[in-house]
């Protein structure tokens, strides 16, 4: 959908990957694209990777989309654990019905029916031999590990955790017969960006530190420490020479 916003629906199967110059060759035609106006009209932004038809909707069109897209992002972001908030699939049927709706806002008149937006909301999308299909495990071939032990459906988690009711545990799914899933590292890449930054700082310092370690400066006049000695004696800038 931020694809949508940014660039318009999808072009037909045929079209896609084309140069213009290829497509008026082969004398193909988007009768969709004419069909698919956005409310408000449409404003060029091209494709580079040739996947949708470069119609974008307005700027006000487009910030209704991005907007959902973001609230529906919120319904099953990560931080809802934070907030204690156990997500459900009726807040994940809330968050598709969002995005159906602003869709229906943008594109009255629906999208096309190879647009895996619409295929999607229609439950239709085919994720063979796609990336995106091998984020999918089904139900039956689906397996739960926690501390690189697998949790065993015909056992109760207490047998694995306790029955501490405020023990928090995160689980990883995986597909079945791919064994355990890779242990999660120890820490954050962001906070070993700044374990790194802080590291890089201290060298610095020390480096600084070295620099500074110079005693050549014990040389000058205000480091001799019998100065006021011989100011009170006044022989002071005493110099001796041979006759």
């Amino acid at each position: 959908m931020e694809e949508l916003a940014e660039h318009g629906i999808f072009l037909p199967p045929n079209m896609q990957g084309l140069t213009d110059e290829q497509i008026e060759e082969l004398k193909l035609k988007d009768e969709w694209g004419e069909k698919c106006i956005p409310s408000g009209g449409s404003v060029f932004k091209k494709d580079d990777i040739g996947r949708r038809n470069g119609q974008a909707p307005n700027e006000k069109m487009k910030q209704v989309l991005k907007k959902t897209i973001e609230e529906a992002k919120a319904i099953i972001s990560k931080k809802q654990v934070e907030a204690n908030v156990c997500v459900t699939m009726e807040m994940v049927k809330d968050a598709l019905d969002q995005l159906r709706g602003a869709v229906m806002i943008v594109y009255p008149m629906g999208l096309p029916p190879y647009d895996p937006i619409r295929m999607e909301f229609e439950n239709k999308e085919d994720l063979s031999g796609t990336q995106a299909g091998l984020s999918v495990i089904k139900e039956s071939e689906a397996q739960l590990w926690w501390a690189a032990k697998e949790l065993r459906r015909t056992k109760k988690l207490s047998d694995y955790v306790g029955k501490n009711e405020k023990t928090k545990i995160i689980v990883k799914l995986q597909q079945r017969g791919q064994g355990a899933p890779a242990r999660e590292p120890i820490i954050s890449s962001e906070e070993q960006k700044q374990l790194m930054l802080y590291y890089h700082r201290r060298q610095e310092e020390l480096k600084k530190l070295e620099e500074n370690d110079d005693d050549t400066c014990l040389n000058s006049p205000w480091a001799d420490n019998t100065a006021l000695k011989r100011q009170f004696h006044g022989v002071k800038d005493i110099k001796w020479r041979p006759r």
